[in-house]
């Protein structure tokens, strides 16, 4: 190596870096702050956005699984499988209400931390302190949005049982 370097001291050479991967003292307490700060407020980003996918997702596989317990039960001309589709409608409606709580939760942990001073960033994701002032997730799975989709879906469900009823059986 020594051979193809030849004589050459990287002291002198002005083209390589004098502090290469070192940063200055002064800045780094500062720098380490705000991306310590960031780096926090990703950490919760990445969890709301979670929160936000599998609600979703839930109201995704809801839809399907309700519309398959009816096709199910019109191809078979089984009425007994329509009230089946009660059980997953409610089940991820009161998943979808969880995980509506959680995101408000956390979004309430990323206003405080967005307001907190640099250094004092401690990564904590505790959602403790603000449940106070969070609804509870029993209200929240009530809230407006959840009872006009999942509302909605007990409802189709329940107008299938009774044209199913009705005509079919």
């Amino acid at each position: 190596m020594r051979a193809l370097l030849g004589s050459w001291d990287k002291e002198k050479d002005s083209n390589f870096p004098q502090n290469f991967g070192v940063a200055k003292s002064e800045s780094v307490g500062r720098l380490v702050g705000v991306d310590a700060k960031h780096k926090h407020l990703e950490l919760i980003q990445g969890v709301i956005s979670r929160m936000a996918h599998n609600s979703f997702l839930l109201k995704s596989w809801s839809v399907v699984l309700v519309s398959a317990l009816f096709a199910l039960s019109a191809k078979e001309k089984n009425g007994y499988l329509v009230p089946l589709a009660y059980f997953p409608a409610i089940a991820f409606w009161v998943l979808d209400g969880y995980f509506l709580w959680q995101e408000r939760l956390f979004r309430k942990v990323y206003d405080h931390v967005r307001t907190k001073e640099n250094s004092a960033i401690d990564f904590s994701m505790n959602v403790a302190p603000f449940l106070s002032d969070v609804e509870p997730w029993w209200k929240v799975t009530f809230s407006l949005t959840l009872r006009i989709f999942h509302g909605t879906i007990v409802g189709t469900i329940i107008l299938v049982m009774l044209v199913f009823y009705k005509y079919i059986c």
